[in-house]
């Protein structure tokens, strides 16, 4: 139960199938994992048990992926990126039994979003900072920064904060429901942190 020589600073399960062309050190992949060659996973990131990591698939740094969930070809998680368990990917917007196309659809979640238990995502949709999608939604198109959504097909019903606590709508400023000290501005297409930390680490 430990990463070998080929990947250093990080820690494999010995369950674990993983050919993947590189692991950031810190980073913990668990038991039942099958990580394919071509695949890119960052550092200190949790990849937990029965995840499946497909070739060309990119991972930033400080990523989880909970138990069950598939990364397909053609999709790049960010820095800091959450994945709920059994959240459904998509690359392929025609499928058929043995036909593979020649270029994937790019999907792109960006950094510190993160997607709820059971959500599926269609193929080729960029998913905005800090987004949070509910659980169980279904995301056919682009995602605002910050924006919350859910439902089938997924529509936004609010914005959240860096920290991921809705936010107050107070006009043309906007709130931090948890008193974080963050605070938000409208901008075009959404809203802008305009003060506070961009890291959901740190207060």
């Amino acid at each position: 139960m430990d990463s070998g020589s080929r990947y250093p600073g990080a820690f494999i399960h010995r369950t674990a199938l993983v050919e993947a062309d590189s692991i950031g050190e810190g980073t913990r992949v668990w038991a039942f994992c099958n990580l394919l060659p071509g695949s890119r996973i960052g550092r200190n990131c949790q990849i937990c048990d029965r995840v499946f990591i497909e070739t060309g698939a990119v991972l930033g740094d400080n990523v989880t992926v909970k138990c069950g969930a598939s990364i397909w070809n053609g999709i790049t998680l960010e820095d800091g990126v959450f994945v709920g368990p059994g959240v459904a990917f998509t690359n392929d917007p025609h499928p058929r039994s043995g036909s593979h196309l020649a270029e994937y659809p790019r999907t792109l979640v960006k950094e510190w979003a993160s997607l709820g238990a059971g959500a599926i995502v269609l193929p080729g949709v960029r998913i905005g900072r800090y987004a949070m999608i509910g659980a169980g939604a279904v995301v056919t198109a682009d995602i605002e920064d910050f924006a919350l959504v859910v439902g089938n097909p997924g529509r936004r019903i609010g914005w959240v904060c860096v920290c991921g606590e809705q936010l107050i709508d107070a006009g043309d400023v906007l709130g931090c429901r948890a008193g974080c000290r963050r605070s938000y501005r409208r901008s075009e297409g959404g809203i802008a942190l305009a003060g506070g930390s961009a890291d959901p680490r740190s207060a």
